[in-house]
């Protein structure tokens, strides 16, 4: 049985340096003030090891996420009715669906980006990513950016 992913909210001094120091990195590189990923590590402080382990895991959290866009990534199967289920559980949680982008199956798996946008009725987003994930058919969902 796959690993349930959950969802957590810490003040920044209960959370490790060396995930501070992962989103760091990140903005640094997103804001083009480093080069690299060796070069925002290096700046930072940390090894591009722990980079690489930790940037899918740790974002940072924006309390004024109403009216804010993001977009994620879904590996799925291609299977009849399994979009339709996807589209239908943002529906659900009163996400407002921006843009969506399915690939061309390869190996009976496609790849869906879908851009959501949160509004003031919005449900909770990490619930709502929880239940997408636990959809049987979905193999990977990757929150890829917040606006």
């Amino acid at each position: 049985m796959a690993e349930k992913t959950k969802y957590f909210v810490l003040k920044q001094k209960a959370v490790p340096e060396v995930l501070l120091k992962v989103v760091e990195a990140k903005r640094l590189i997103d804001s083009g003030k480093a080069a690299s990923v060796q070069d925002a590590t290096e700046a930072v402080g940390i090894s591009r090891s722990s980079f690489y382990k930790y940037k899918d895991d740790i974002f940072p959290f924006h309390d004024n996420a109403k009216g804010r866009t993001i977009t994620m990534m879904v590996q799925l199967d291609d299977e009849p009715g399994l979009l339709s289920l996807v589209l239908r559980i943002v529906a659900d949680y009163h996400a407002n669906i921006l843009t969506i982008h399915q690939s061309i199956p390869v190996n009976g798996i496609a790849s869906l980006t879908l851009s959501v946008e949160v509004l003031s009725d919005t449900g909770d987003i990490s619930q709502m990513v929880e239940t997408i994930e636990q959809q049987q058919g979905i193999h990977y969902l990757k929150i890829l950016a917040r606006e």
